[in-house]
């Protein structure tokens, strides 16, 4: 357990680290609560962004004004007309020992996976595109409505066996945390994928996460070339939500087979041709520090423990009330209502109860993202089963203080079923 003294400790060096990256650093006392914490990270996150803006007012659109490259704290860029041809120099966002080849930077997570996706088409032509139960919605949603070359099968029963299947066209797999535990596990255990190309949406697992090892450990052995694609505006800036970016990187591409050869190129040119190059000023400063990383490590290792007490006191407060407690990033869990949701409603109740547990005092917000200092809900939508539930995003928060919301959700929940959620 992390006492409320250690964990404002932890969190004054989150807010060092990011202080330290301003040319003329703030007086910063220590935060003596939670909603200090969350003040000053977003304030200091906002000095930052614009100190970026008054001193690299130069970096146009057009890129005329001059021919020096522009600096985002370690990142250096460098870039023509519209940033078609960006270029990055700067530390990797994952973890040391992961092979990355080369890495393609985007103005958001979906940006990255709609540029790889339609680059595809090129390289593979038509294609079987297989999936988890449970995968990102919206990816979903994209490749039914413009990626049409690649034809979605959902991997449902007997894993092993459908994954080994081959087929006289190219197969890929695309995996992500939104799925279930069991499911993401069950993947991993399959010996022998008969697969093209795997695309790992690597988003809800932490940049350094031991996961993102196995799966690219997994994919060696099997001899599957890996892409992976990622948001870095949930779990990359310590919370703070510094900006909206994306990335696509090729992992250790130079045994692929020919075939795959030209998708990096097309990659970059579905970018430029979308309009999805990243914007210098979303790069935050203070990655790639050795300090960064071991910050970053200690809040996803806090909000995984808050995640396992979350489930537990969850499934026993809230016996069938509770719809997925144990998704494979561990981020968040959903609830669950006696009477049917729609977006509507499940968006009504998620606002409902933050507003009124925040009246009472507790760290939590109506906001659809996750990997806060405070609690988040919002509505969701189960694409597996088309229910529509409430989402809990579980924050960073000292272990006693968490118990509680947890506990003050569960009765909050409880007590609203039934009732209008807007009541």
């Amino acid at each position: 357990m992390e006492t409320i003294d250690a964990y404002l400790a932890r969190k004054h060096q989150e807010l060092k680290l990011l202080n330290g990256c301003l040319r003329r650093p703030h007086a910063l006392p220590m935060p003596r609560t939670v909603g200090e914490v969350i003040r000053q990270k977003f304030q200091l996150a906002a000095a930052l962004k614009a100190e970026h803006a008054l001193n690299d007012w130069t970096a146009t659109e057009t890129a005329w004004a001059d021919a020096d490259d522009h600096r985002a704290g370690p990142f250096a860029f460098a870039y023509d007309y519209q940033r078609a041809d960006l270029e990055v120099r700067g530390p990797s966002f994952y973890a040391a020992g992961n092979d990355i080849a080369d890495t393609l930077y985007t103005i958001s997570g979906m940006a990255a996976i709609a540029a790889l996706l339609l680059a595809t088409r090129p390289v593979l032509g038509e294609a079987d595109l297989l999936m988890l139960p449970g995968s990102y919605g919206e990816t979903q949603e994209l490749v039914e409505a413009h990626a049409r070359h690649l034809h979605p099968l959902a991997l449902t029963r007997d894993l092993a066996d459908a994954l080994a299947q081959r087929s006289s066209k190219a197969r890929l797999l695309l995996l992500d945390s939104s799925t279930t535990a069991a499911r993401f596990e069950a993947v991993l255990r399959c010996r022998r994928p008969a697969l093209d190309l795997l695309i790992f949406d690597t988003t809800c697992f932490a940049n350094g996460s031991g996961r993102i090892r196995r799966v690219l450990a997994w994919a060696r052995r099997s001899r599957v070339p890996v892409v992976m694609v990622r948001s870095h505006t949930k779990l990359d800036s310590l919370g703070a939500e510094y900006g909206r970016l994306g990335s696509v990187a090729f992992v250790d591409w130079t045994h692929v087979p020919e075939a795959l050869a030209a998708l990096p190129e097309q990659t970059r040119n579905a970018v430029r041709l979308l309009g999805g190059a990243a914007l210098p000023a979303h790069f935050p400063p203070y990655v790639g520090t050795r300090d960064y990383r071991a910050l970053t490590a200690r809040r996803m290792a806090a909000i995984l423990r808050n995640s396992r007490r979350a489930r537990y006191r969850f499934a026993a407060a809230l016996r069938g009330l509770t719809a997925e407690l144990d998704y494979a990033h561990g981020l968040y869990v959903t609830l669950a209502s006696r009477t049917p949701l729609d977006e509507t409603t499940a968006r009504q109740a998620a606002a409902a109860m933050s507003d009124d547990l925040r009246r009472d005092g507790l760290p939590i917000r109506h906001a659809g993202s996750f990997g806060f200092d405070f609690a988040a809900t919002e509505w969701f939508h189960d694409a597996t089963t088309d229910c529509y539930s409430v989402r809990v995003a579980v924050p960073d928060l000292p272990t006693a203080m968490w118990d509680e919301l947890t506990d003050a959700i569960a009765g909050w929940w409880r007590a609203h079923q039934g009732r209008s959620a807007a009541a």
